[in-house]
């Protein structure tokens, strides 16, 4: 069964039941359905690439839904994104339609009865990873990866109607989907609540105590403070939480064990990995709670675990990571010599390189030991450090410029080194290209700090010594 046809299958047997409670709103199951029906009739069938202003709201869920019941093609955009990034987005994604979810005519529109466009090879959604040309890289994934996903995700969760999962990840990362889509496939209840993302920990769980959610689906560093604020501030978790869902980094060891030691072992907390080019989770570990087994008690490095049902996997000779199976993404649209390089056949079966280094411990699960290239994870996004350089550089006061990734505060940051040109003010020189980047890219391909510098490091080749510019910050 498809994706669409399971979440109409959830209204048709649970009408009344909530589907969304927005804000303390409910909306039920029948009512999201006519609203997925009224967005189809107003796309059309077939009707490619829609873009879609996407914002934490019931509108935006019936917008992504419809558009797949009328066979297109979901392109999710953040409108607090600069109007650069969000046009160069849009026209990257191939997008002839872009939709405003909140301004779609509500009317009820009858369901019963009609198909809704099932063609597994279809493009589902167009999402982007960064790259090193600083353009971003649109990844269009199929319908036949995210229905399996979604399928297997439904099992790994052990979702039943009686769930309530909290909305949480930005709409514009696949993150997203793993606490939409097995929900409202399942007739289970999404919450989506303002208060959650306000940075408050108080305030976000008295939302989960409130709302009664039971699953959580977190970004590893937001689980990191949680985490910290929970031990530091004695605040116990709420009483109906069963599920907490990590992924995007490494968990820390520390984190874990001071976990451990809190009133958790009635909730699972399951450690996840997975790419874009993916589709959402491919690996997945209990580390606590009631299904966790067999993991030392002092960890050195926090395991992503064994591979789902419907994934398969090679772990190179260097270590590198290829995932296959049919949760793999078409490629990148427009982009052929960037396809070909990442998704690779062996053995007369496609892959993907994930560019993360693992091994195996004696029972198959996965170990990630880093990557293999520049890329690393801010709050969970993928950034490649060489596409924030070629926005720097672009700057008229820029005359070098060298990011890198470090740490601080235990959290992946971003740090750019810049010399500027002979007419450039240095003293105003941060100030400067902090707008000029708040005007054009996205928050996290901002660094957390720029320095003015009079040189870059070399290395004896003539490149940018990478590793001298990570010891002149941490020295700095």
């Amino acid at each position: 069964m498809s994706l669409i046809e399971a979440f109409l299958d959830a209204a048709t047997v649970n009408p009344g039941r909530p589907a969304i409670v927005h804000n303390g709103r409910p909306i039920a199951y029948s009512e999201l359905a006519e609203a997925v029906w009224t967005v189809a009739d107003l796309v059309g069938p077939s009707p490619g690439a829609v873009g879609v202003l996407a914002t934490h709201s019931p509108a935006t869920m019936a917008a992504m839904l419809g558009i797949w019941a009328a066979g297109g093609t979901y392109c999710p955009v953040d409108p607090g994104f600069p109007a650069q990034r969000r046009h160069s987005m849009l026209a990257a994604a191939g997008c002839r339609i872009v939709l405003d979810p909140e301004a779609v005519p509500t009317r009820s529109v009858p369901g019963a009865g009609r198909a809704a466009a099932t063609d597994p090879e279809k493009p589902a959604y167009t999402l982007f990873t960064s790259g090193s040309t600083g353009q971003p890289k649109p990844v269009v994934t199929p319908r036949r990866a995210i229905d399996a996903t979604t399928a297997s995700l439904r099992d790994l969760f052990d979702l039943s109607i009686h769930d309530r999962v909290l909305q949480f990840a930005s709409l514009n990362w696949d993150t997203c989907f793993e606490e939409i889509l097995p929900a409202l496939t399942t007739g289970a209840c999404l919450v989506l609540h303002d208060e959650a993302y306000t940075g408050s920990f108080p305030r976000f769980l008295r939302l989960v105590e409130r709302e009664r959610v039971t699953t959580l689906d977190l970004p590893t560093a937001f689980w990191h403070e949680l985490v910290h604020y929970l031990v530091e501030d004695r605040f116990a978790l709420p009483a109906s939480l069963r599920l907490v869902i990590i992924g995007g980094e490494a968990a820390s060891p520390a984190r874990v064990a001071e976990w451990s030691g809190l009133d958790t072992g009635h909730i699972r907390l399951l450690n996840t990995y997975g790419c874009t080019e993916t589709t959402l989770i491919t690996h997945a570990v209990d580390l606590c709670g009631p299904k966790a087994h067999g993991l030392p008690a002092c960890l050195v490095h926090v395991p992503i675990g064994w591979p789902l049902p419907h994934v398969l996997q090679r772990i190179e000779p260097d270590g590198e990571l290829v995932v296959g199976g049919p949760c793999l993404a078409l490629g990148y649209r427009g982009m052929p010599e960037a396809t070909e390089k990442r998704f690779i056949v062996v053995d007369g079966v496609r892959f993907f390189r994930t560019g993360d280094r693992v091994e195996a411990d004696p029972g198959g699960m996965l170990i990630h030991h880093g990557r293999l290239d520049s890329e690393v994870k801010i709050r969970g996004i993928r950034v490649n450090p060489a596409e924030v350089e070629v926005h720097l550089a672009a700057h008229e006061a820029v005359g070098a410029v060298a990011v890198s990734a470090t740490t601080i505060a235990g959290n992946a940051a971003l740090v750019a080194f810049v010399v500027p040109r002979p007419h450039a003010e240095p003293s105003t020189l941060d100030a400067e290209l902090r707008s000029y980047l708040e005007a054009s890219v996205p928050k996290h391909l901002i660094p957390s700090r720029i320095s003015v510098v009079d040189r870059l490091p070399h290395t004896a080749t003539g490149k940018i010594d990478r590793e001298s510019v990570r010891r002149q910050f941490h020295e700095g």
